[in-house]
């Protein structure tokens, strides 16, 4: 969930994956909506005015475990590592520990899985 937005409205943007890892569709999406609506509603988290948003994670989707990875193998990510910076490459192995990205001048990288952050800077062509 992100919160963010202007001077008069909030905007809190909800990304929705599912379990099973099959594709998000615009019914999952609708079914969210109307339950979280409720939800905010009830609980009336955020005092100011607000409009609620959802998505599908597609390229921005977050990689944070090892399944994540071994999804997206062959696909480029960027990782951040706080303190050490950035790197962007094609992910090319998956390990419990640690993930191994290859860069565009075939620089490979290999990141421990605790403490990074990591997304797709490709959409891949098919659900993985």
């Amino acid at each position: 969930m992100q919160i963010g937005g202007g001077k008069q409205t909030t905007t809190v943007l909800i990304r929705i994956d599912k379990l099973d890892e099959t594709p998000v569709a615009t019914a999952d999406l609708e079914r969210a909506s109307r339950v979280v609506s409720l939800e905010f509603d009830r609980l009336d988290p955020i005092q100011s005015a607000y409009r609620l948003e959802f998505e599908s994670p597609g390229s921005k989707r977050p990689l944070l475990r090892q399944r994540h990875f071994e999804r997206m193998l062959g696909l480029k990510a960027k990782v951040k590592v706080p303190g050490v910076g950035g790197f962007i490459g094609k992910i090319i192995e998956v390990t419990p520990e640690s993930v191994t990205l290859e860069g565009d001048k075939e620089e490979r990288r290999t990141f421990a899985l605790a403490g990074i952050e990591a997304h797709l800077t490709e959409f891949p062509d098919r659900h993985r």
